[in-house]
């Protein structure tokens, strides 16, 4: 998987936590910095953890799925993609944070419930033979990025705006998936 690809990718599955990030932003007191912090860190570390844990199991079933990998890594990304897609259009993610989205308790279940399909991408990324510990790496500093940036945002963004980002991850998900299967059938070189 080549450098840019990698970032779209890392950049995709970012745009579940950076929502996340935005309407917990909407609704933070100061000081925002120690908050966007805590939250970037933890976005960072579970969407970095999640593909490491997809590549092994991935890695583990490769023999019997090898002749049907590139197959496997499109649909994963297409459905991925396609549920973020949906809930983006649907606006079905409610853009006011309920509580105290900072609480360590709250970060857990919230970093696990947005890097959930980053389990899924690493799987993908067993299939086309990436480099594990770099797009790991590079998905844990995007995330952290995205997030921690997300927060201040919040502040002064608004709800449709969050919306936007979960459908253009969506789509570069998808799109992603699309490439390794075109690559695949030898359509792109």
């Amino acid at each position: 998987m080549d450098l840019l690809t990698l970032i779209l990718t890392a950049c995709g599955l970012a745009m579940d936590a950076f929502a996340v990030a935005v309407s917990s932003g909407i609704t933070a007191r100061d000081p925002l910095g120690p908050k966007a912090l805590r939250m970037g860190f933890f976005f960072g570390f579970f969407q970095a953890l999640m593909p490491l844990i997809g590549y092994f199991a991935g890695m583990s079933i490769m023999a019997y799925i090898q002749h049907v990998d590139h197959f496997v890594a499109f649909g994963l990304l297409a459905f991925v993609g396609g549920k973020m897609l949906l809930d983006g259009i649907r606006g079905e993610e409610d853009c006011e944070a309920k509580g105290d989205s900072f609480r360590i308790q709250t970060l857990l279940i919230l970093s696990i419930a947005t890097s959930i399909d980053a389990l899924a991408v690493g799987i993908s990324f067993a299939a086309v033979s990436a480099n594990i510990w770099l797009s790991a790496g590079l998905i844990g500093v995007i995330t952290f990025s995205l997030s921690y940036l997300g927060v201040f945002f919040g502040k002064r963004l608004s709800c449709a705006f969050q919306k936007k980002a979960v459908v253009t991850g969506g789509v570069v998900l998808i799109l992603i998936g699309a490439k390794i299967l075109l690559e695949h059938l030898g359509i792109l070189g």
